[in-house]
């Protein structure tokens, strides 16, 4: 099995901690600004400890950097920041399960973005992976009482695709600032990489909310202990994640991720006792499918 898929696996099964763990926070007062600010707080010191703990060991200085490695990251982190808030901005819509439905476009999004802005064209057994994984992520979307009785709107059309659109786009400037590294090791190249951008997002979320919401950031400095374990799980799934991309094309890594819906989807059935549907079967066999075509054709 390739570095990248065991890394992409890895990934996704952090994530899905850190957003069990991140549930939590709304429990501690936290407004959805403060929860996803944690995500960024304490992340940014780790990456960059992490950063340092890895040059230091290895004796080595500071990877160069191209100028175009700024411009992948601002538009990798701001990206994914709006897309947060697209995301957020469709819990209060009444047709919320189509446009959430739209945001899983995010795989066909990136692999577009892929071969336009980085010349990584997707391979036709890979696009073929990508599309049976989009269909299964649709299934696993369905809600209870079906499509036919979820109201449609334009608003929650365009949402969703807005969101999955800049979530494609931040993969890309992930990929895209990792490749930008002076360096042959994929880890460092990550790391150096997920310290920048986590650090441009932290001061751009903490200038929002002082704006926005000033008592917030009180909120979650009072909160740090809480908050710690999100930011930990955080760093780990990113700095996966970033590794994935300075190993392969972003499309690729994407699509593998959207297994992480099984591992929530699992995570629920064995510690909340929850029951499994039949779109959720059939979502989790076409995820399973996409991924063993992504594992052995590409």
């Amino acid at each position: 099995m390739d570095l990248w898929v065991i890394v992409t696996l890895g990934a996704a099964a952090v994530q899905t901690v850190r957003f069990m763990l991140q549930k939590r926070l709304r429990g501690l007062g936290l407004s959805t600004a403060g929860a996803t600010f944690s995500r960024f707080v304490f992340a940014a010191p780790l990456a960059a400890a992490g950063l340092a703990a890895l040059l230091a060991i290895r004796g080595e200085a500071l990877p160069g950097i191209t100028p175009a490695f700024w411009a992948h990251a601002a538009t990798g982190g701001l990206a994914q920041i709006i897309a947060t808030f697209a995301t957020v901005a469709l819990f209060s819509e009444r047709s919320f399960a189509v446009g959430m439905a739209f945001t899983k476009t995010e795989a066909i999004q990136v692999a577009a973005f892929s071969a336009l802005l980085l010349g990584e064209p997707v391979s036709a057994p890979g696009m073929a992976a990508i599309g049976v994984g989009v269909l299964g992520v649709v299934a696993l979307s369905r809600p209870p009482g079906g499509w036919g009785r979820v109201g449609v709107s334009y608003r929650a059309l365009g949402l969703g695709l807005l969101a999955g659109g800049l979530f494609g786009l931040s993969a890309i400037g992930y990929r895209g600032a990792t490749l930008q590294v002076d360096s042959a090791d994929p880890l460092l190249r990550a790391l150096m990489a997920l310290s920048c951008v986590t650090a441009m997002q932290t001061l751009a979320m903490a200038a929002w909310m002082a704006w926005r919401e000033p008592g917030e950031l009180a909120r979650v400095a009072r909160t740090w202990t809480s908050v710690l374990p999100v930011g930990v799980a955080g760093v780990l799934g990113s700095a996966g994640w970033f590794t994935a991309f300075a190993l392969q094309n972003a499309a690729y890594v994407r699509s593998l991720g959207q297994v992480e819906l099984i591992f929530s989807i699992l995570a629920s059935v064995l510690v909340f006792k929850e029951k499994l549907r039949l779109a959720e079967i059939l979502g989790m066999a076409l995820l399973l499918v996409s991924i063993l075509m992504l594992v052995l054709l590409i």
